[in-house]
């Protein structure tokens, strides 16, 4: 038994960042599925609906992370480091912002046609947040090392997969549309969606560290 793991067992059990985490990040989950459905409803007055939603649970995603570092400023004995508490709530934060944006661009540039690429983008930003819910559920003892990692690979993964989606999304805007404003308009949207996995794989990053100073 290494000496750190000597330290932790004489550290109380969390009660606080670990439960805060959890709803953190199944807040997220609700945030991808109402994209993955807004996105896939011919319904606009539906679709705007769901915009709202996702507008509600960004701020609920706020609070929780305020709440977060509130518990960090009051709390000596953290469960794991400081430094990684923090980075972990920022990058659920950013997470939920980029989907909340991706959603805004949408509603706001009144994208009536939501292109298959958008939707695939969607999809990736669901898989990511279900596996980073998976992860940080693990955090808790963790005695599952390994399911924890997995789903980081997944996520980096996933995150590969957004990269050439966007891509080739980019590529296809440039040689085919003709309209300027709605290139623009597409691209920021495409933009956002690839951002928001890109942020999923940086909460990956926090949770390997975790595991690295832990193990």
């Amino acid at each position: 038994m290494s000496l750190n793991s000597i330290f932790q067992y004489f550290i109380p059990k969390d009660k606080k960042f670990f439960p805060l985490f959890e709803q953190d990040s199944a807040n997220l989950i609700k945030l991808g599925e109402k994209l993955v459905e807004a996105v896939n409803t011919e319904d606009l007055a539906r679709r705007k609906e769901l915009f709202k939603d996702i507008s509600d649970l960004e701020h609920t995603g706020d609070e929780i992370t305020h709440q977060i570092h509130l518990e960090l400023s009051k709390n000596f004995i953290t469960p794991f480091d400081r430094e990684d508490i923090h980075r972990l709530a920022s990058a659920i934060d950013d997470i939920a912002d980029y989907i909340h944006g991706s959603a805004s661009r949408m509603d706001l540039y009144n994208l009536t046609i939501i292109t298959p690429p958008i939707k695939e983008l969607s999809n990736l930003i669901l898989q990511a947040c279900q596996d980073l819910h998976k992860a940080i559920h693990e955090l808790r003892n963790l005695k599952n090392i390994r399911l924890i990692a997995d789903s980081c690979v997944r996520i980096n993964s996933i995150e590969n997969q957004a990269d050439y989606v966007f891509d080739k999304a980019v590529g296809d805007l440039f040689d085919n549309e003709k309209d300027a404003v709605n290139l623009i308009k597409y691209k920021e949207v495409l933009s956002a969606l690839e951002t928001a996995t890109d942020m999923c794989e940086d909460a990956a990053n926090v949770l390997e560290s975790i595991l690295v100073k832990n193990a």
